[in-house]
């Protein structure tokens, strides 16, 4: 026996007969999806890169998998393409950010005071950190930082096996690691805050 389609697929299902059903999608993950993506290039590519991943995933919803328990990772895997396409935008502002140390996203990310302290005391080498990894390498580390996926997640999301998921966060840590300095706590609370 098959168990009931999750909210996510029965609102894609829907929207096969009825488009406007697909507006449950949006409502609940385009401001996730527009601040991740605010994040790794800017405000100005944020809406951008969001509506695009909007429109591509109603013209392609039927792909969906209706046994997925959530949309989540196959928006943000429809979502990569677009930032991968504006990868020097995302190094660009990565490489502002280690020279300024000023990250205009850190406040909307930040709960408490404290955690903006640490986070803008952190950023330049963070920053730096992250525009010396590959694309895919940075893409893995940083659905799983900051956009919380689980391994299995970033796979679905990226359409690559597990094990690609783990050796390159692992690869993507132990750099993290070395560009803060050997420390793995401070790499590991760097990327928390950010």
């Amino acid at each position: 026996m098959r168990p009931p389609p999750s909210a996510d697929a029965a609102a894609v299902e829907e929207s096969l007969q009825q488009p406007e059903a697909f507006a449950h999608l949006y409502d609940r993950y385009a401001a996730d999806i527009h601040r991740y993506v605010t994040r790794r290039l800017g405000a100005e590519a944020a809406d951008d890169v969001t509506s695009e991943t909007f429109l591509v995933a109603f013209r392609t919803r039927r792909r969906f998998h209706a046994s997925a328990a959530s949309a989540r990772p196959w928006l943000y895997g429809i979502a990569a393409k677009p930032i991968g396409r504006q990868r020097r935008s995302e190094l660009r502002m990565l490489k502002a950010y280690t020279r300024t140390g000023w990250d205009p996203v850190m406040e909307s990310w930040a709960e408490h005071a404290d955690s903006r302290v640490v986070a803008q005391g952190m950023h330049r080498e963070l920053a730096g950190a992250l525009a010396g990894l590959s694309a895919g390498d940075r893409h893995v580390l940083l659905l799983v930082a900051w956009a919380e996926f689980s391994y299995q997640e970033v796979a679905d999301a990226l359409e690559i096996p597990l094990g690609t998921v783990r050796s390159r966060l692992n690869r993507a840590r132990r750099k993290i690691r070395t560009a803060l300095g050997a420390d793995p706590a401070l790499a590991i609370d760097a990327m928390e805050v950010a």
